[in-house]
């Protein structure tokens, strides 16, 4: 699925009928988890069931589009099913009972509700909010897919204004260019990653560089009288500040992703439990700053688009190990050199680190053999035979 995004030229009247949809679909979606923590044994045909019955009690939800409820309901068994699943798995810890939506900033219609002009620079809703046609602004052509691959638009409420999201089912593939090239990266705070061949990427630190100017932001929010003008102005442009920081740390996590895989036929990275480290408190804004969850998740997309195997590896002692030997040297975080007592070797850490988890990732894929389903899979489940064939020339050529 390809999801294209425009920003919406809209005028007042049209905005507000925008917010009416996305209030009216959270209004949907939180009567649809109240019917199901009121009855027992509600299925998700039951909640889209609901969605009539709902049309017919309240007026204003009866000018959404239908799908665009039923859109909503499944919102609500999206979430019931996440903590069916948690409670069936035994997650440790909270299952993620589903809640309430009290700042629901999404809407979504399905096949129906909307209809995208000829030109694909125009897109206009049919239902009953009265939303008219809205301008597209974005630089890629929607108007090159049929409509018939189009299964999903979302209108998305932003601090800088409104934007569409189209879903689009169509197939990407890239043709990876082989290099011979095995990397193991080693993701940290002082460098963004250190991979094994003794490369680093600085860490941007986007939300440090903006602090001082979001904290003056609050500190407008604050003087702000309650419910004034004023201060919905100042929490836009307190939200404006946030919302470029998160742009700017996706934009980086992507082209550093994208960089990585292209110069790559083997990859290999710690299979890091970033909820888990963010508990300590010390280093919670530095690792939320770092952004090491997204940089991994795009490092997995552009691994199934190449066609390369894409390896997690548990992080246990890799940093600790010393690649030469395999002897163990304790190491404080101040300690940024790996020296070991054993063989000699005087290593950067981090480069320490990313020989241990490509060398652990080789042995793994070289264990499972050419069935192994995390060497011959990609991101999105589908069997790669060229990822197959770049790593039995990496394993020949190592």
């Amino acid at each position: 699925m390809l999801i294209l995004e425009y920003k919406l030229r809209a005028n007042q009247q049209q905005q507000s009928a925008i917010a009416e949809a996305i209030r009216t679909a959270q209004f949907i979606r939180n009567k649809a988890l109240r019917y199901w923590m009121d009855n027992q044994g509600v299925g998700q045909y039951d909640l889209q069931a609901l969605c009539s019955q709902i049309a017919r009690d309240y007026p204003f939800a009866a000018r959404l589009n239908s799908m665009a409820r039923q859109a909503a309901a499944d919102r609500a068994w999206q979430s019931i099913a996440r903590f069916y699943a948690n409670c069936k798995a035994k997650k440790p810890g909270k299952k993620g009972f589903p809640r309430f939506q009290k700042d629901n900033r999404s809407a979504e219609y399905k096949t129906s509700g909307w209809k995208l002009e000829p030109d694909g620079k125009r897109l206009t809703f049919t239902d009953g909010l009265g939303i008219g046609t809205l301008r597209l602004i974005g630089t890629r052509s929607i108007a090159t897919f049929p409509t018939k691959q189009i299964k999903r638009v979302r209108l998305v409420k932003r601090a800088d204004g409104y934007y569409v999201q189209f879903a689009v089912q169509a197939d990407r593939q890239i043709e990876h260019q082989p290099t011979d090239r095995a990397v193991g990266i080693d993701v940290g705070l002082k460098s963004f990653y250190a991979d094994s061949d003794g490369h680093a990427v600085a860490n941007p630190r986007y939300l440090r560089k903006a602090e001082k100017k979001l904290k003056r932001l609050h500190r407008q929010v604050s003087r702000k009288v309650k419910r004034s003008k004023n201060r919905k102005k100042a929490i836009q442009c307190l939200a404006k500040g946030h919302l470029k920081v998160q742009r700017q740390r996706k934009d980086f996590a992507a082209k550093a992703a994208s960089a990585l895989v292209k110069s790559s036929d083997f990859l290999a990275y710690e299979d890091l439990k970033v909820a888990h480290l963010v508990k300590n408190r010390h280093l919670a804004k530095s690792i939320h700053d770092a952004g090491w969850y997204g940089f991994l998740c795009w490092v997995r997309y552009y691994g199934a688009l190449h066609g390369i195997p894409v390896i997690a590896v548990s992080p246990r002692f890799t940093t600790q190990d010393c690649s030469g030997c395999g002897f163990r040297v304790k190491k404080t975080l101040s300690m940024r050199t790996h020296v070991c007592p054993s063989c000699g070797l005087v290593l950067d850490r981090d480069q320490n680190a990313a020989l241990n988890i490509l060398a652990l990732a080789l042995r793994t894929a070289g264990q499972a053999g050419t069935g192994s389903a995390s060497v011959e899979q990609n991101a999105s489940g589908q069997s790669t035979s060229s990822g197959r064939k770049r790593l039995h020339s990496v394993k020949l050529a190592g």
